[in-house]
């Protein structure tokens, strides 16, 4: 006799029409992952995509930040890598996906 009868009454009758409620209980579940489709994942493909094609169409004279954080210019371009100059007479061989970032020749610089 710990829970009253009507309580008990109207606990029953809500299993009942169990369609419904499962329906509502997964619809913030599901709300919760349209909004995180549309403002996280659609974006960074974006960017992914717009990345792939400044790499595949890097050329000569390009200034290129890779992955690891080095800054250089672009000396040569080979299919599957990337001839830097990282400082005067100091050139390094990178490989293109390692690439994070591509600025074309003449590009404005951020801070101007």
């Amino acid at each position: 006799m710990l829970i009253p009868p009507a309580y008990a009454q109207t606990a029953g009758g809500a299993a009942q029409s169990g369609g419904l409620a499962g329906f509502i209980s997964l619809a913030p579940l599901l709300l919760v992952f349209v909004v995180f489709y549309f403002l996280m994942i659609r974006p960074q493909q974006s960017r992914m995509k717009s990345l792939q094609n400044a790499i595949a169409a890097v050329k000569k004279g390009d200034s290129v930040v890779t992955a690891g954080g080095l800054v250089g210019r672009v000396t040569k371009v080979e299919e599957g890598f990337v001839e830097v100059e990282i400082a005067p007479n100091t050139r390094v061989r990178v490989v293109k996906a390692t690439l994070a970032e591509v600025t074309p020749l003449g590009g404005k610089p951020a801070n101007d």
